[in-house]
């Protein structure tokens, strides 16, 4: 459990407002793994982030602690001491996640799916792979409540992670159900197996991205 990330237990407007990056600490000589989450504003229809203002984070443009604005992105007001000039591969995302209750309603407000397909355009004219965490899953199905076990046999869920996926075109194999750690106050087996396994894909997916993109570097050397 990671207190840094601060949440809230309410639905609408978004609790993140700045543009945060978060590195998980571990054991041994290295004091962080290799790998970290840049958390945005969420996709509110009048109130989120806006779509440039994603692109520029995916660029690596957007420096931390920049206070995303619904009204306004980052390129309106130049100069500005939160847009990176020179940004490195560090500073570029490498996969997108996008994260869904699925307790909400049935569909998706249609306003956020639209900004969640054009957010999926600009990562896919960068090359960027696209996920999507279904959260709040025991809270959709009481079934899964009971039993975290029966994750992947409840229809009901399988038809919620399908109407996403028709909804925002993201494929049915890159869309992962997990249960948040909200109530409880020690680490639970089976909520892990879930978080750590969608962690694993997103990982993987982030990998073959930097190793495709350098692959294709060398080969523009190389044949230079």
């Amino acid at each position: 459990m990671y207190a840094q990330a601060l949440a809230a237990n309410t639905f609408g407007d978004s609790f993140t407002k700045k543009y945060t990056t978060y590195k998980i600490p571990k054991m041994g000589p290295e004091p962080f793994y290799p790998f970290v989450f840049n958390d945005i504003r969420g996709l509110h229809p009048h109130k989120g982030v806006l779509v440039n203002d994603v692109k520029l984070a995916m660029m690596g443009h957007v420096k931390e602690g920049y206070m995303f604005s619904p009204e306004s992105t980052l390129t309106d007001l130049r100069p500005n001491a939160f847009y990176n000039e020179h940004q490195t591969d560090n500073d570029k995302v490498h996969i997108l996640v996008c994260v869904v209750p699925a307790n909400t309603g049935s569909q998706v407000i249609e306003k956020t799916v639209q900004k969640i397909r054009e957010i999926r355009e600009e990562a896919t004219e960068l090359g960027i792979p696209q996920v999507a965490i279904l959260t709040r899953i025991d809270e959709a199905c009481p079934e899964i409540k009971d039993d975290l076990k029966n994750v992947y046999k409840i229809k009901y869920l399988k038809g919620k992670m399908e109407q996403f996926s028709v909804d925002v075109g993201i494929p049915m194999n890159c869309i992962f159900p997990v249960k948040n750690y909200h109530k409880e106050i020690d680490l639970n087996s089976d909520i892990d197996s879930l978080i750590l396994s969608s962690m694993k894909s997103i990982i993987n997916f982030g990998d073959d991205f930097i190793k495709f993109h350098k692959s294709q570097s060398d080969a523009s050397v190389a044949y230079a």
